[in-house]
């Protein structure tokens, strides 16, 4: 049977921690701000002591790679991006980094840095080094899963709003995020209104580092481990790690699952279309200059909308005007979304130099950034010339059936 001990709460000078022991290892478990030079010291300074067989870590293997400067976004791919379907995951990257680094540049502490003092410190003293923390892309594809598909724009809408915020926090503020997550931060106002967005961000995650560092010490008694964590995961955490009876294999491979969406929603545009074919169908039947005249207005309409998308991007002139011609017919075939011919169009007549991309982790801080490397501007087409071609057609649509009335 599992030996777990009761979680005992201990108090440090600077950072929270937590300590317990199941099947028999020992769990000492660091809570820190991601943006804080003080947890950077208390870091290394637990690690200094020498009392630990292993370190883990909140971090998965492409947020090391990405710490560990292996990985940027000079590999960024936007054609082919694009074409896959991932410009509204790649924005959300961009945009969770640009907000960490905001925040971190008003304290010349880089992103991330105390899961880099923790890695450091396992490879200086040769531990072994465990990454527990759920691929972010994972986590991102679940939240927006778990929210409502009424709810969406709201989440958007907050990631963007918190991302380009120009308010600067002062030190006190950033200590704050002890209690809380910067994945959670982020959303704030919206997370507190969500039980889904808080259930994705934080809990499934507490639920998953709990599996991983079972699985990662399983057979090993006697071991002690540093975890290094955002301390908003501190409370859950420690109490999943001693009370938890969930297989941790099964747990863990569960809540990598991409849960399956609901079928409805992908049905709306298809029926949209049918509406809208059938009104031209009966506009045409009545009399031609009926039924061109139906046609007339879904072009200007979603064409326009379209155009006037992509011009707020400040896409080229004949990436405008792509999404003008496009975006009519694209929004009669709901397999295909006017941003990728636009976001296609403008990667192909301004491709992103390497310089561009090598800035990119500081330009996603600011709108001016965003609008002014090549490489933010493709996705803001994107983003912005589906807006306007969504926009578009449920104008155009309420039009034509105005007409017809």
């Amino acid at each position: 049977m599992n030996e777990v001990q009761a979680a005992d709460a201990l108090q440090a000078p600077a950072e929270p921690q937590r300590k317990l022991t199941r099947d028999g290892v020992e769990y000492t478990l660091l809570g820190t701000a991601h943006v804080s030079p003080a947890s950077v010291a208390a870091v290394r300074e637990a690690a200094a002591t020498g009392r630990y067989d292993a370190i883990a870590v909140e971090l998965c293997a492409t947020r090391l790679e990405a710490l560990d400067g292996k990985r940027s976004w000079t590999d960024l791919d936007l054609f082919r991006i694009i074409r896959e379907g991932k410009a509204g995951l790649v924005m959300a990257n961009l945009a969770l980094s640009g907000y960490q680094r905001r925040i971190a540049e008003q304290f010349g502490i880089e992103p991330g840095a105390e899961m880099k003092a923790a890695v450091d410190a396992a490879r200086a003293a040769g531990l072994p080094l465990q990454l527990v923390d759920r691929d972010l892309a994972t986590t991102l594809r679940r939240t927006y899963h778990a929210v409502p598909w009424y709810k969406r724009f709201m989440l958007t809408s907050g990631l963007i709003a918190s991302t380009l915020s120009s308010d600067e926090l002062d030190e006190a503020a950033i200590e704050r995020l002890k209690e809380g997550d910067i994945l959670e931060s982020t959303f704030t106002e919206f997370a507190e209104q969500s039980p889904e967005l808080f259930e994705a961000l934080i809990t499934e995650r507490d639920r998953y580092m709990a599996a991983q560092l079972r699985l990662e010490n399983r057979g090993h008694p006697g071991r002690r481990v540093l975890v290094v964590v955002g301390a908003g995961h501190l409370q859950g955490l420690s109490g999943l790690l001693a009370d938890s009876q969930a297989d941790p294999a099964s747990e863990s491979e569960q809540l990598n699952e991409r849960p399956p969406g609901s079928r409805w929603p992908h049905w709306i545009p298809w029926i949209i279309t049918a509406l809208v074919v059938t009104g031209f169908v009966i506009g045409f039947y009545r009399s031609p200059e009926l039924g061109w005249h139906l046609v007339v207005l879904w072009v200007v309409i979603s064409g326009g909308l379209a155009a006037l998308g992509t011009a707020l991007a400040r896409g080229h002139p004949l990436t405008v005007f792509s999404g003008m011609v496009a975006a009519p017919l694209t929004t009669l075939n709901p397999a295909v979304a006017v941003g990728m011919v636009t976001g296609l169009v403008e990667s192909w007549l301004r491709k992103p130099t390497v310089a561009d991309l090598q800035r990119l982790h500081l330009d996603v801080t600011s709108i001016k950034g965003w609008y002014g490397n090549p490489a933010t501007r493709i996705l803001l087409v994107f983003f912005l010339s589906n807006l306007g071609a969504a926009i578009g057609a449920w104008i155009a649509g309420f039009k034509i059936f105005e007409a017809l009335a």
